[in-house]
């Protein structure tokens, strides 16, 4: 699928994007492999940690609120992922212009660069916190789904397809809870603070997030929001799976912060099939031809069927989660 093609990843040198690249160097042979990202640093680490692949990696500082940079960094390009975004709940609540001009503005900007530019596909790495928002990051994101999903009315039948990856926060990523119990840890502490005892999370990693990404690139038709069947597991399971024994003070849920992530609504499940490994959402706008999805295979979804961490029948015990820490 990617042999001979060229690819690039806004936001290339976040945990994400770094993963994504490395898989795919060694799964195919791409004629070219752009980073797009603002910040220089990362990139030098990134092209001295990959020097091997040096002769296929070009690295872009560029903005992706920056359309004329887009434009020119597009230019030939056959296939994006969009991971580019402001993720912190606390920074996006503190700076909400700075957050709408990355998260919204900067998908236009990716999505007119990209049908400009002829790109044949884009997938947008979206997250949990679109669904039904009670933060600006969430709310940002939805937009942006919402933006990726409709500018395939934008792109014409035989132009740019647009599709949205969904999932949760990645276990272990920067600024999750996992890191943050780690650093509680070799500070020698004996206590691990639980927002609320009734907290549960959807488990994925960066690898699972990669191949949900490349199901997305090569299934595609347009409109669609691919999402993972994966595990769902209790706060204070972690926090015993990390210190056993440990004690556990309740702190209080903070600002902008949900019990559960949900990753498909009630609503939505109603234009959601069910396939063995994962669900996708289809768009319901009238433009588009219903026709064109492959749907072998899929099952409807049952009347109030909610994907739910707090719901969810496939669970992680305590156990469970010490093999997949140990194995980070």
């Amino acid at each position: 699928m990617l042999n001979d093609k060229t690819i690039l990843v806004t936001g290339g040198t976040g945990s994400f994007g770094k993963m994504f690249i490395k898989c795919i160097l060694k799964q195919y042979t791409p004629k070219k492999v752009i980073i797009y990202s603002r910040d220089e640093f990362k990139q030098w680490q990134l092209a001295e940690d990959m020097k091997e692949y040096s002769k296929t990696l070009r690295f872009f500082i560029g903005d992706v609120r920056d359309k004329e940079r887009l434009t020119r960094a597009f230019s030939g390009v056959d296939y994006v992922i969009h991971a580019a975004a402001m993720k912190q709940v606390p920074a996006c609540e503190y700076n909400p212009i700075e957050a709408i001009r990355t998260n919204i503005n900067g998908a236009v900007n990716v999505i007119n660069a990209a049908i400009d530019a002829g790109v044949k596909k884009i997938v947008a790495l979206s997250t949990d916190k679109s669904v039904n928002p009670v933060n600006l990051y969430g709310a940002t994101k939805m937009v942006s789904d919402k933006l990726f999903i409709t500018a395939n009315s934008y792109s014409g039948k035989e132009g740019t397809i647009f599709a949205v990856v969904r999932y949760g926060n990645v276990a272990g990523s920067r600024g999750s809870v996992i890191p943050f119990f780690r650093e509680k840890i070799a500070n020698g502490e004996h206590a691990l603070p639980i927002t609320d005892y009734r907290m549960t999370r959807f488990w994925i990693d960066l690898q699972q997030g990669v191949d949900l990404v490349l199901k997305a690139l090569g299934e595609a038709k347009g409109g669609e929001t691919f999402i993972s069947k994966i595990p769902s597991f209790k706060i204070t399971d972690l926090a015993e799976a990390m210190l056993p024994g440990c004690e556990m003070p309740e702190v209080g849920i903070r600002e902008g912060e949900k019990l559960h992530e949900v990753m498909i609504t009630r609503e939505d499940a109603l234009n959601t099939l069910e396939f063995e490994n994962h669900f996708i959402i289809y768009p319901q706008i009238h433009w588009e031809d219903q026709n064109k999805y492959d749907v072998k295979g899929g099952k409807t979804l049952p009347e109030g069927f909610e994907y739910s961490s707090g719901t969810n029948n496939w669970w992680l015990g305590i156990d469970d989660l010490k093999k997949r820490l140990q194995a980070q």
